[in-house]
Protein backbone atom coordinates (compact mmCIF):
# COMPACT_ATOMS: atom_id res chain seq x y z
CA UNK A 1 0.00 0.00 0.00
CA UNK A 2 2.80 2.41 0.92
CA UNK A 3 4.72 1.71 -2.29
CA UNK A 4 1.55 2.14 -4.36
CA UNK A 5 0.86 5.50 -2.71
CA UNK A 6 4.43 6.61 -3.38
CA UNK A 7 4.07 5.58 -7.03
CA UNK A 8 0.86 7.62 -7.39
CA UNK A 9 2.53 10.59 -5.72
CA UNK A 10 5.54 10.42 -8.04
CA UNK A 11 3.27 10.15 -11.10
CA UNK A 12 1.26 13.18 -9.96
CA UNK A 13 4.45 15.16 -9.40
CA UNK A 14 5.81 13.99 -12.77
CA UNK A 15 2.73 15.23 -14.65
CA UNK A 16 2.71 18.45 -12.68
CA UNK A 17 6.37 19.05 -13.49
CA UNK A 18 5.70 18.29 -17.15
CA UNK A 19 2.84 20.79 -17.17
CA UNK A 20 5.06 23.44 -15.59
CA UNK A 21 7.77 22.87 -18.23
CA UNK A 22 5.16 23.12 -20.99
CA UNK A 23 3.68 26.30 -19.53
CA UNK A 24 7.03 28.05 -19.21
CA UNK A 25 8.15 26.91 -22.67
CA UNK A 26 4.88 28.25 -24.06
CA UNK A 27 5.71 31.59 -22.49
CA UNK A 28 9.05 31.80 -24.26
CA UNK A 29 7.55 31.09 -27.70
CA UNK A 30 4.31 33.05 -27.34
CA UNK A 31 6.35 36.06 -26.27
CA UNK A 32 8.47 35.89 -29.41
CA UNK A 33 5.47 35.31 -31.70
CA UNK A 34 4.17 38.85 -31.34
CA UNK A 35 7.43 40.49 -32.46
CA UNK A 36 6.58 40.35 -36.22
CA UNK A 37 3.34 42.22 -35.55
CA UNK A 38 5.53 45.30 -35.03
CA UNK A 39 5.20 45.62 -38.80
CA UNK A 40 1.93 47.40 -38.05
CA UNK A 41 4.13 50.38 -37.18
CA UNK A 42 5.43 50.28 -40.76
CA UNK A 43 2.01 51.41 -41.99
CA UNK A 44 0.17 48.14 -42.60
CA UNK A 45 -3.42 47.59 -41.49
CA UNK A 46 -3.89 45.61 -38.24
CA UNK A 47 -6.34 43.39 -40.13
CA UNK A 48 -3.71 42.77 -42.81
CA UNK A 49 -1.09 41.86 -40.22
CA UNK A 50 -3.50 39.53 -38.40
CA UNK A 51 -4.70 37.78 -41.58
CA UNK A 52 -1.18 37.18 -42.90
CA UNK A 53 0.01 35.95 -39.53
CA UNK A 54 -2.95 33.57 -39.26
CA UNK A 55 -2.20 32.30 -42.77
CA UNK A 56 1.22 31.36 -41.39
CA UNK A 57 -0.47 29.76 -38.38
CA UNK A 58 -2.72 27.72 -40.66
CA UNK A 59 0.24 26.56 -42.77
CA UNK A 60 2.26 25.55 -39.72
CA UNK A 61 -0.64 24.21 -37.68
CA UNK A 62 -1.28 21.24 -39.92
CA UNK A 63 2.42 20.43 -40.11
CA UNK A 64 3.19 19.54 -36.50
CA UNK A 65 0.27 17.14 -35.83
CA UNK A 66 0.97 15.48 -39.18
CA UNK A 67 4.66 15.19 -38.43
CA UNK A 68 4.25 13.92 -34.86
CA UNK A 69 1.19 11.66 -35.14
CA UNK A 70 -0.04 11.45 -38.74
CA UNK A 71 -3.41 12.49 -40.16
CA UNK A 72 -4.94 9.03 -39.61
CA UNK A 73 -4.41 9.39 -35.87
CA UNK A 74 -5.66 12.99 -35.79
CA UNK A 75 -8.87 12.35 -37.72
CA UNK A 76 -9.62 9.16 -35.78
CA UNK A 77 -9.36 11.21 -32.58
CA UNK A 78 -11.63 13.92 -33.98
CA UNK A 79 -14.23 11.43 -35.22
CA UNK A 80 -14.41 9.78 -31.78
CA UNK A 81 -15.46 13.10 -30.28
CA UNK A 82 -17.23 14.95 -33.09
CA UNK A 83 -18.99 17.31 -30.68
CA UNK A 84 -15.61 18.82 -29.76
CA UNK A 85 -15.04 19.99 -33.34
CA UNK A 86 -17.59 22.77 -32.77
CA UNK A 87 -15.81 23.78 -29.57
CA UNK A 88 -12.48 23.85 -31.38
CA UNK A 89 -13.93 26.08 -34.12
CA UNK A 90 -15.35 28.40 -31.45
CA UNK A 91 -11.97 28.57 -29.70
CA UNK A 92 -10.33 29.42 -33.02
CA UNK A 93 -12.84 32.21 -33.64
CA UNK A 94 -12.24 33.70 -30.18
CA UNK A 95 -8.49 33.55 -30.75
CA UNK A 96 -8.83 35.29 -34.12
CA UNK A 97 -10.76 38.22 -32.63
CA UNK A 98 -8.28 38.49 -29.75
CA UNK A 99 -5.27 38.36 -32.04
CA UNK A 100 -6.67 41.14 -34.23
CA UNK A 101 -7.25 43.29 -31.14
CA UNK A 102 -3.64 42.74 -30.06
CA UNK A 103 -2.38 44.16 -33.33
CA UNK A 104 -4.42 47.32 -32.72
CA UNK A 105 -3.02 47.45 -29.18
CA UNK A 106 0.57 47.09 -30.37
CA UNK A 107 0.04 49.84 -32.92
CA UNK A 108 -1.40 52.26 -30.35
CA UNK A 109 0.61 51.59 -27.18
CA UNK A 110 3.53 49.37 -28.20
CA UNK A 111 4.42 45.73 -27.60
CA UNK A 112 5.84 46.26 -24.11
CA UNK A 113 2.64 47.80 -22.70
CA UNK A 114 0.12 45.75 -24.71
CA UNK A 115 1.50 42.42 -23.51
CA UNK A 116 0.91 42.94 -19.77
CA UNK A 117 -2.57 44.31 -20.33
CA UNK A 118 -3.89 41.37 -22.32
CA UNK A 119 -2.17 38.87 -20.03
CA UNK A 120 -4.75 39.62 -17.35
CA UNK A 121 -6.56 36.76 -19.12
CA UNK A 122 -5.02 34.51 -16.46
CA UNK A 123 -7.66 35.71 -13.97
CA UNK A 124 -10.42 35.12 -16.52
CA UNK A 125 -9.12 31.59 -17.06
CA UNK A 126 -8.85 30.98 -13.32
CA UNK A 127 -12.48 32.04 -12.86
CA UNK A 128 -13.80 29.84 -15.68
CA UNK A 129 -11.72 26.90 -14.49
CA UNK A 130 -13.21 27.13 -11.01
CA UNK A 131 -16.82 27.75 -12.07
CA UNK A 132 -17.11 25.31 -15.00
CA UNK A 133 -14.56 22.56 -14.33
CA UNK A 134 -14.27 22.44 -10.53
CA UNK A 135 -10.58 23.29 -10.60
CA UNK A 136 -9.06 23.78 -7.12
CA UNK A 137 -12.05 21.99 -5.57
CA UNK A 138 -10.70 19.82 -2.78
CA UNK A 139 -7.38 21.65 -2.79
CA UNK A 140 -5.87 22.67 0.54
CA UNK A 141 -5.76 26.28 1.63
CA UNK A 142 -2.04 26.38 0.93
CA UNK A 143 -2.42 25.31 -2.71
CA UNK A 144 -5.38 27.62 -3.28
CA UNK A 145 -3.34 30.46 -1.84
CA UNK A 146 -0.39 29.67 -4.10
CA UNK A 147 -2.47 29.56 -7.28
CA UNK A 148 -4.58 32.63 -6.53
CA UNK A 149 -1.64 34.64 -5.21
CA UNK A 150 0.44 33.65 -8.22
CA UNK A 151 -2.27 34.67 -10.69
CA UNK A 152 -2.86 37.96 -8.89
CA UNK A 153 0.90 38.61 -8.79
CA UNK A 154 1.04 38.20 -12.56
CA UNK A 155 -1.76 40.73 -12.98
CA UNK A 156 -0.07 43.16 -10.57
CA UNK A 157 3.14 42.74 -12.53
CA UNK A 158 1.18 43.42 -15.71
CA UNK A 159 -0.08 46.71 -14.29
CA UNK A 160 3.41 47.71 -13.16
CA UNK A 161 4.90 46.94 -16.54
CA UNK A 162 2.03 48.72 -18.25
CA UNK A 163 2.73 51.92 -16.32
CA UNK A 164 6.44 51.53 -17.00
CA UNK A 165 5.88 52.14 -20.69
CA UNK A 166 3.63 55.22 -20.31
CA UNK A 167 6.34 57.82 -19.93
CA UNK A 168 7.25 61.21 -21.23
CA UNK A 169 4.78 63.12 -19.03
CA UNK A 170 1.05 63.66 -19.14
CA UNK A 171 -1.87 61.28 -19.20
CA UNK A 172 -2.44 58.67 -21.91
CA UNK A 173 -3.84 60.17 -25.09
CA UNK A 174 -7.09 59.09 -26.74
CA UNK A 175 -4.95 57.10 -29.18
CA UNK A 176 -3.30 55.28 -26.29
CA UNK A 177 -6.62 54.64 -24.56
CA UNK A 178 -7.86 52.92 -27.74
CA UNK A 179 -4.87 50.59 -27.55
CA UNK A 180 -5.50 49.89 -23.87
CA UNK A 181 -9.17 49.03 -24.55
CA UNK A 182 -8.09 46.75 -27.42
CA UNK A 183 -5.63 44.92 -25.14
CA UNK A 184 -8.29 44.45 -22.44
CA UNK A 185 -10.72 43.13 -25.07
CA UNK A 186 -8.08 40.63 -26.19
CA UNK A 187 -7.70 39.55 -22.55
CA UNK A 188 -11.43 38.81 -22.26
CA UNK A 189 -11.45 36.86 -25.55
CA UNK A 190 -8.39 34.80 -24.69
CA UNK A 191 -9.51 34.14 -21.13
CA UNK A 192 -12.78 32.69 -22.44
CA UNK A 193 -11.04 30.78 -25.23
CA UNK A 194 -9.53 28.41 -22.67
CA UNK A 195 -12.96 26.98 -21.82
CA UNK A 196 -13.05 24.84 -25.02
CA UNK A 197 -9.42 23.86 -24.34
CA UNK A 198 -10.23 22.38 -20.96
CA UNK A 199 -13.45 20.77 -22.15
CA UNK A 200 -11.52 18.96 -24.88
CA UNK A 201 -8.86 17.61 -22.55
CA UNK A 202 -11.30 16.47 -19.91
CA UNK A 203 -12.78 14.37 -22.73
CA UNK A 204 -9.41 12.81 -23.51
CA UNK A 205 -8.72 14.54 -26.83
CA UNK A 206 -5.09 14.92 -27.85
CA UNK A 207 -4.03 18.59 -28.11
CA UNK A 208 -2.58 17.88 -31.54
CA UNK A 209 -6.04 16.86 -32.76
CA UNK A 210 -7.81 19.79 -31.13
CA UNK A 211 -5.59 22.41 -32.75
CA UNK A 212 -6.15 20.92 -36.19
CA UNK A 213 -9.83 21.91 -36.06
CA UNK A 214 -9.02 25.05 -34.07
CA UNK A 215 -7.00 26.52 -36.93
CA UNK A 216 -9.94 26.32 -39.36
CA UNK A 217 -12.00 28.51 -37.01
CA UNK A 218 -9.26 31.10 -36.61
CA UNK A 219 -8.48 31.44 -40.32
CA UNK A 220 -12.15 31.67 -41.29
CA UNK A 221 -12.86 34.31 -38.64
CA UNK A 222 -9.88 36.52 -39.49
CA UNK A 223 -10.76 36.34 -43.18
CA UNK A 224 -14.36 37.33 -42.40
CA UNK A 225 -13.20 40.25 -40.21
CA UNK A 226 -10.88 41.49 -42.96
CA UNK A 227 -13.56 41.32 -45.64
CA UNK A 228 -16.19 42.97 -43.43
CA UNK A 229 -14.15 45.67 -41.68
CA UNK A 230 -11.05 46.36 -43.76
CA UNK A 231 -12.29 47.22 -47.23
CA UNK A 232 -13.22 43.77 -48.50
CA UNK A 233 -11.12 42.64 -51.44
CA UNK A 234 -9.41 46.05 -51.43
CA UNK A 235 -7.89 45.39 -47.99
CA UNK A 236 -4.15 45.97 -47.72
CA UNK A 237 -3.96 42.34 -46.57
CA UNK A 238 -4.23 41.17 -50.16
CA UNK A 239 -1.48 43.60 -51.14
CA UNK A 240 0.72 42.16 -48.40
CA UNK A 241 0.33 38.69 -49.89
CA UNK A 242 2.19 40.00 -52.94
CA UNK A 243 5.00 41.43 -50.79
CA UNK A 244 6.85 38.19 -50.22
CA UNK A 245 9.85 39.93 -48.65
CA UNK A 246 7.65 41.11 -45.77
CA UNK A 247 5.18 38.23 -45.76
CA UNK A 248 7.83 35.76 -44.58
CA UNK A 249 8.15 37.49 -41.20
CA UNK A 250 4.42 37.31 -40.56
CA UNK A 251 4.34 33.65 -41.54
CA UNK A 252 7.32 33.10 -39.26
CA UNK A 253 5.42 34.78 -36.43
CA UNK A 254 2.57 32.35 -37.08
CA UNK A 255 4.97 29.40 -36.93
CA UNK A 256 6.47 30.58 -33.65
CA UNK A 257 3.00 31.10 -32.21
CA UNK A 258 1.93 27.58 -33.20
CA UNK A 259 4.86 26.07 -31.30
CA UNK A 260 4.08 28.18 -28.23
CA UNK A 261 0.39 27.37 -28.37
CA UNK A 262 1.03 23.63 -28.61
CA UNK A 263 3.01 23.79 -25.38
CA UNK A 264 0.25 25.92 -23.86
CA UNK A 265 -2.31 23.27 -24.85
CA UNK A 266 -0.32 20.56 -23.09
CA UNK A 267 0.07 22.81 -20.04
CA UNK A 268 -3.72 23.28 -19.94
CA UNK A 269 -4.15 19.51 -20.22
CA UNK A 270 -1.80 18.53 -17.40
CA UNK A 271 -2.26 21.50 -15.04
CA UNK A 272 -5.71 22.84 -15.88
CA UNK A 273 -6.38 26.38 -17.04
CA UNK A 274 -6.15 27.86 -13.54
CA UNK A 275 -2.48 26.87 -13.28
CA UNK A 276 -1.38 26.39 -16.89
CA UNK A 277 -2.50 29.71 -18.36
CA UNK A 278 -0.83 31.98 -15.79
CA UNK A 279 2.41 30.07 -16.37
CA UNK A 280 2.17 30.52 -20.13
CA UNK A 281 1.46 34.20 -19.48
CA UNK A 282 5.07 34.60 -18.48
CA UNK A 283 5.27 35.32 -22.21
CA UNK A 284 4.86 38.91 -21.07
CA UNK A 285 8.46 38.84 -19.83
CA UNK A 286 9.63 37.62 -23.20
CA UNK A 287 7.41 40.09 -25.04
CA UNK A 288 8.95 42.83 -22.92
CA UNK A 289 12.42 41.53 -23.78
CA UNK A 290 11.67 41.62 -27.51
CA UNK A 291 10.01 45.03 -27.27
CA UNK A 292 12.69 46.64 -25.11
CA UNK A 293 15.89 44.92 -26.24
CA UNK A 294 15.19 44.37 -29.93
CA UNK A 295 12.92 47.29 -30.77
CA UNK A 296 14.12 49.79 -28.16
CA UNK A 297 10.65 50.57 -26.82
CA UNK A 298 12.03 51.63 -23.43
CA UNK A 299 14.98 53.60 -24.79
CA UNK A 300 13.52 56.94 -23.65
CA UNK A 301 12.22 55.69 -20.30
CA UNK A 302 13.46 57.45 -17.17
CA UNK A 303 14.83 55.76 -14.05
CA UNK A 304 11.49 55.36 -12.17
CA UNK A 305 9.93 53.67 -15.18
CA UNK A 306 12.89 51.34 -15.55
CA UNK A 307 12.56 50.45 -11.86
CA UNK A 308 8.91 49.55 -12.56
CA UNK A 309 10.12 47.21 -15.31
CA UNK A 310 12.53 45.48 -12.93
CA UNK A 311 9.98 45.30 -10.11
CA UNK A 312 7.19 44.06 -12.36
CA UNK A 313 9.44 41.39 -13.82
CA UNK A 314 10.43 40.15 -10.35
CA UNK A 315 6.79 40.06 -9.20
CA UNK A 316 5.81 38.07 -12.30
CA UNK A 317 8.61 35.55 -11.73
CA UNK A 318 7.51 35.12 -8.11
CA UNK A 319 3.92 34.60 -9.27
CA UNK A 320 4.99 31.90 -11.72
CA UNK A 321 7.09 30.25 -8.99
CA UNK A 322 4.10 30.24 -6.62
CA UNK A 323 1.86 28.51 -9.17
CA UNK A 324 4.51 26.01 -10.25
CA UNK A 325 4.92 24.72 -6.68
CA UNK A 326 1.17 24.17 -6.14
CA UNK A 327 1.06 20.41 -6.85
CA UNK A 328 -2.53 19.07 -6.90
CA UNK A 329 -3.49 16.93 -3.91
CA UNK A 330 -5.31 13.59 -4.02
CA UNK A 331 -8.60 15.29 -3.13
CA UNK A 332 -8.16 17.80 -5.93
CA UNK A 333 -7.37 15.01 -8.39
CA UNK A 334 -10.52 13.20 -7.29
CA UNK A 335 -12.53 16.34 -7.99
CA UNK A 336 -11.01 16.54 -11.46
CA UNK A 337 -11.87 12.89 -12.06
CA UNK A 338 -15.47 13.66 -11.16
CA UNK A 339 -15.45 16.38 -13.82
CA UNK A 340 -14.11 13.80 -16.29
CA UNK A 341 -16.87 11.39 -15.30
CA UNK A 342 -19.46 14.12 -15.90
CA UNK A 343 -18.14 14.68 -19.43
CA UNK A 344 -18.06 10.94 -20.10
CA UNK A 345 -21.67 10.47 -19.00
CA UNK A 346 -22.81 13.48 -21.01
CA UNK A 347 -21.21 12.32 -24.25
CA UNK A 348 -21.08 8.54 -23.84
CA UNK A 349 -17.28 8.21 -23.47
CA UNK A 350 -15.34 5.39 -21.86
CA UNK A 351 -14.35 6.69 -18.42
CA UNK A 352 -11.23 4.57 -17.92
CA UNK A 353 -9.87 5.22 -21.39
CA UNK A 354 -10.43 8.94 -20.87
CA UNK A 355 -8.61 8.86 -17.52
CA UNK A 356 -5.69 7.10 -19.20
CA UNK A 357 -5.50 9.86 -21.78
CA UNK A 358 -5.59 12.44 -18.96
CA UNK A 359 -2.38 10.93 -17.61
CA UNK A 360 -0.60 10.97 -20.94
CA UNK A 361 -0.98 7.20 -21.38
CA UNK A 362 -2.40 6.86 -24.87
CA UNK A 363 -4.90 4.07 -25.32
CA UNK A 364 -4.46 1.57 -28.14
CA UNK A 365 -6.22 1.23 -31.45
CA UNK A 366 -4.91 4.43 -32.99
CA UNK A 367 -3.08 4.20 -36.28
CA UNK A 368 0.00 6.43 -36.31
CA UNK A 369 1.32 5.13 -39.63
CA UNK A 370 2.23 7.95 -41.97
CA UNK A 371 0.48 8.06 -45.37
CA UNK A 372 1.83 9.56 -48.55
CA UNK A 373 -0.33 12.66 -48.06
CA UNK A 374 1.24 13.20 -44.62
CA UNK A 375 4.61 13.65 -46.26
CA UNK A 376 3.02 15.82 -48.93
CA UNK A 377 1.52 18.13 -46.27
CA UNK A 378 4.85 18.52 -44.46
CA UNK A 379 6.78 19.09 -47.69
CA UNK A 380 4.24 21.62 -48.96
CA UNK A 381 4.29 23.63 -45.74
CA UNK A 382 8.09 23.52 -45.63
CA UNK A 383 8.19 24.59 -49.26
CA UNK A 384 5.95 27.60 -48.56
CA UNK A 385 8.23 28.82 -45.77
CA UNK A 386 11.36 28.18 -47.85
CA UNK A 387 9.87 29.99 -50.87
CA UNK A 388 9.01 33.02 -48.76
CA UNK A 389 12.29 32.85 -46.84
CA UNK A 390 14.61 33.08 -49.84
CA UNK A 391 12.78 36.25 -50.91
CA UNK A 392 12.63 37.80 -47.45
CA UNK A 393 14.09 41.22 -46.75
CA UNK A 394 14.68 42.94 -43.44
CA UNK A 395 11.52 44.83 -42.47
CA UNK A 396 11.66 48.65 -42.31
CA UNK A 397 12.16 48.72 -38.55
CA UNK A 398 15.09 49.61 -36.29
CA UNK A 399 16.20 46.38 -34.61
CA UNK A 400 19.11 45.18 -32.50
CA UNK A 401 20.38 42.11 -34.36
CA UNK A 402 22.63 40.98 -31.50
CA UNK A 403 19.67 40.67 -29.15
CA UNK A 404 17.70 38.86 -31.84
CA UNK A 405 20.47 36.23 -31.92
CA UNK A 406 20.49 35.88 -28.13
CA UNK A 407 16.72 35.57 -27.80
CA UNK A 408 16.60 33.23 -30.79
CA UNK A 409 19.10 30.94 -29.09
CA UNK A 410 16.95 30.85 -25.95
CA UNK A 411 13.96 29.90 -28.09
CA UNK A 412 15.77 26.86 -29.45
CA UNK A 413 16.98 25.77 -26.00
CA UNK A 414 13.47 25.96 -24.58
CA UNK A 415 12.10 23.98 -27.54
CA UNK A 416 14.61 21.18 -26.96
CA UNK A 417 13.85 21.05 -23.23
CA UNK A 418 10.06 21.14 -23.62
CA UNK A 419 9.93 18.80 -26.61
CA UNK A 420 12.18 16.20 -25.00
CA UNK A 421 10.16 16.29 -21.76
CA UNK A 422 6.89 15.72 -23.62
CA UNK A 423 8.29 12.92 -25.76
CA UNK A 424 9.93 11.09 -22.88
CA UNK A 425 6.86 11.20 -20.62
CA UNK A 426 3.87 11.01 -22.98
CA UNK A 427 5.03 10.57 -26.62
CA UNK A 428 3.05 13.77 -27.32
CA UNK A 429 -0.22 12.40 -25.95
Amino acid sequence: MVSAAKKVGKERLSLHGLGVICGLTAGVWLGAAEAPTKLVNAGFSPFAISLCMVAGVFTARWTFPTLLKGTSYVFADLMEKKYLIVWALLAGALWAVANTLTVFAIRDVGLAVAFPLWNTNSLIGLLWGRVLFRELEGAGAKNIGKVVAGAVAIVVAAVMLGFSTIHGGGSPTQHQWSGIVAAIGASLMWGTMYVPYRKAYLSGMNPLSFVTAFTVGELGTVLALTLALDGGMHSSAFQLFHMRGVLFWLFLGGLVWVIGDLFQQFAAKYLGIGRGIPLSNTNQLWGLAWGALVFGELATADRPHKLLVVGGSIVMILGALSISTAVASTREDNSKNEAVLRECRRYGLDYYRTLAAQSGDEFGGRNERRRWWDYAIVLTATGVFAWLGVRAVLPPLVMNLSWIAVLGGLLLLSLLAGGWSLWRRTRFC
